[in-house]
């Protein structure tokens, strides 16, 4: 799998075509969907219009023999009347219904006991079918004593015509038995008394033949219970006059069936959804006139949806082939399309590994590729001449850094390198570090002995890089010149000031400290000239006073003020510029001069005001608090500690 996916990412035609297809597909999901939704919609209402119309078409046929029964029976009661005192008459009219209509079972006209004094108790002209012709008898005796029947009572109690229930007819003479359903009218003479029941009967069978032939669909099939739930018609032959609707719920609750039933039995015409015998069905219901009896159509959802679901299935596998294909000649063509650019990137690689005269292939087009191809030959072209640059610029840079190499040796060359100890002398110690911001600084230091006097000094040049230390190199030649002649520091920064402003035709400007030590008193000659005032670290730390006076190099008359302070024994004057106090962290926040004076306070309570000490914890807790951020500034500190007072 993942071999599969590197190679799709190692192929731009895979992955556009895939993008494609994609989005075709999601098109197509999109589309299909909703042209499934309202074709299933359509199917649907279909169907329910379709089982509709047959299910109206077969009660209106059932409705229609119904009511033939019933006309005919009223026919009956008509001659009937007509002819009261005629018993012969009656096998006429009975046979004659049965004539007219053959698709009746059989026709009873009956009387009530002893209304024909010649015939005895019984008297019932019964007519039935048989064969191809029609058997009429006497059909009452004390083996069929009819007016104990149900559709002899009926009537009677009723007083109005009525369906009975199916019940089994029982053909005496033949011995045989067929369930019907009758229709009764009770007839009465000119004073309204009941002289008999006309008795109509259809064959449940041949209704469960005329209904079960209603099949809209192949596996649609036909119901139709009475007024109790009893199944009359049913494709399951065990069931009928056997089961009712509600009997398979019993055993297996069905609230759906049994809301059908008792819809059906209310005489409600509408229909379900629902699940019968394990499938999904919709269940069109309708009564039948005024038998009591409801039929039912049942139509599984197989058979409504069944050319649906294969024209669905159909079109899928349609449009999964077709996605397919159009996945197979996109990547050929896109492939096609894009060689040229591969070319181009083979040829860009062989370029890129330093082959520069490689030769770029020519396609004479004029879309992207065409351009994207000319872009390369300028690029190779550009790549070339910018080499060529760049090694000229890199030889200069080489040539530039050792120069700045040496220069920088020149500069750390011109500072003092070697500070005395108490071990060389007995009345000083001196230390000094500087730490440029580039290659070379400008900051400076310079101390030497002369007649007993140290004479020292610390500055701090305006900029960096190259002119600051070239200023800085002139600043302290200038004070180690004029100090050899000059014990004043005042005159001393005068002179170099004035030396200085005269030759600054860049409007440089240097910050000056300028000492001079009586090593056998310990009293201190010193001038200022725009620089951080030195701290004193003796028996306390504290700030060495200094004038303001303007930095060297601006005005070459400058007056500057000549100030005197006594340094005691074990006293050290830390000198340091504002690369110190202005130490940036990460956050830009800066070191300052609290901090300068907590540390020197720190090193003086744990007696390390020795200058080489004192530099030492200084520079480590610059450098702690500094952390990751760049250098921004030179960072020179010096410290002279006077160790001897002879006074």
């Amino acid at each position: 799998m993942r071999r599969i996916v590197d190679y799709i990412r190692r192929k731009l035609s895979i992955r556009v075509s895939l993008w494609v297809v994609l989005f075709a597909t999601l098109i197509f999901i999109a589309a299909l969907s909703f042209l499934f939704l309202r074709a299933r919609d359509a199917v649907r209402e279909e169907a329910v219009s379709r089982a509709t119309q047959i299910l109206d078409k077969t009660s209106l046929q059932v409705e229609g023999i119904l009511n033939r029964v019933e006309v005919a029976s009223a026919m009956t009661e008509w001659l009937v009347k007509r002819h009261p005192g005629n018993p012969d008459s009656m096998f006429v009219y009975s046979r004659g219904l049965l004539e007219n209509n053959p698709d009746f079972y059989n026709c009873s006209i009956a009387f009530e006991p002893y209304y024909f004094k010649n015939w005895g108790r019984y008297f019932s002209a019964y007519s039935k079918h048989a064969g191809d012709g029609i058997r009429t008898i006497q059909g009452g005796s004390d083996n069929y004593q009819y007016f104990y029947m149900d559709w002899y009572l009926m009537a009677k109690l009723l007083d109005r015509p009525c369906w009975t229930e199916p019940y089994m007819d029982l053909d005496v003479p033949t011995n045989t038995s067929e369930m019907v359903s009758s229709y009764c009218k009770p007839v009465k003479d000119d004073d309204g008394n009941l002289i008999g029941v006309i008795n109509t009967s259809l064959s449940l069978s041949w209704l469960s033949q005329t209904i079960s032939a209603v099949k809209p669909y192949p596996n649609s099939y036909s119901i139709m219970i009475g007024r109790g739930g009893t199944y009359f018609v049913h494709p399951d032959p065990a069931k009928i006059t056997r089961q009712t609707i509600f009997t398979q719920t019993i055993e297996h609750p069905d609230t759906a069936l049994v809301a059908l039933g008792h819809a059906m039995q209310r005489g409600e015409e509408g229909m379900k959804q629902m699940e019968l015998e394990g499938k999904d069905c919709y269940v069109f219901y309708k009564p039948l006139g005024q038998t009591g009896c409801s039929m039912a159509i049942v139509c599984p959802e197989s058979d409504i949806f069944g050319g649906f679901d294969y024209l669905r299935r159909a079109i899928i596998m349609i449009v999964i082939v077709g996605l397919l294909l159009m996945l197979f000649f996109f990547i050929r063509i896109i492939t096609r399309e894009l060689n040229p650019l591969r070319r181009l990137a083979n040829e860009a690689e062989t370029i890129a590994s330093g082959k520069l005269d490689a030769e770029l292939p020519d396609f004479q087009r004029i879309d992207e590729i065409g351009q994207l191809s000319h872009s390369f030959s300028n690029m190779q072209q550009s790549l070339v001449k910018y080499i060529d640059e760049l090694k000229d610029t890199t030889a200069q840079k080489a040539s530039i850094e050792r120069d700045l190499h040496i220069a920088s040796e020149i500069q750390m060359g011109m500072l003092p390198k070697v500070f005395p100890t108490g071990g060389d002398r007995d009345d000083v110690q001196i230390y000094a570090s500087l730490t440029p911001a580039k290659d070379v600084g400008g900051d400076l230091f310079d101390f030497h002995f002369r007649d007993g006097k140290l004479f020292f000094c610390i500055g701090d040049v305006s900029g960096k890089g190259i002119p600051a230390s070239l200023f800085m190199a002139v600043t302290r030649s200038v004070f180690r010149t004029v100090s050899a002649r000059e014990e004043m520091p005042d005159r001393i920064m005068e002179s170099l000031n004035k030396t200085m402003a005269e030759m600054n035709e860049t409007n440089m400007f240097v910050t000056l400290f300028i000492g001079v030590l009586d090593l056998a008193t310990g009293h201190m000659r010193y001038c200022n000239a725009g620089h951080d005032a030195p701290l004193l670290v003796g028996a306390g730390v504290g700030t060495l006073p200094c004038d303001s006076n303007i930095p060297v190099g601006f005005m070459p008359d400058w007056k500057y003020s000549l100030q005197e302070a006594q340094i005691y024994t074990g006293t050290t004057i830390f000198l340091f510029t504002d690369g110190l106090t202005e130490a940036e962290d990460v956050g830009h926040n800066l070191f300052n001069m609290q901090r300068v004076t907590d540390v020197a306070t720190e090193a003086l309570a744990s007696q390390d005001q020795e200058p080489r000490q004192l530099i030492a914890r200084m520079t480590e807790a610059v450098h702690r608090f500094v952390g990751d951020a760049d250098q921004s500034d030179d960072l020179t500190m010096m410290a002279v500690q006077f160790i001897n007072n002879t006074k």
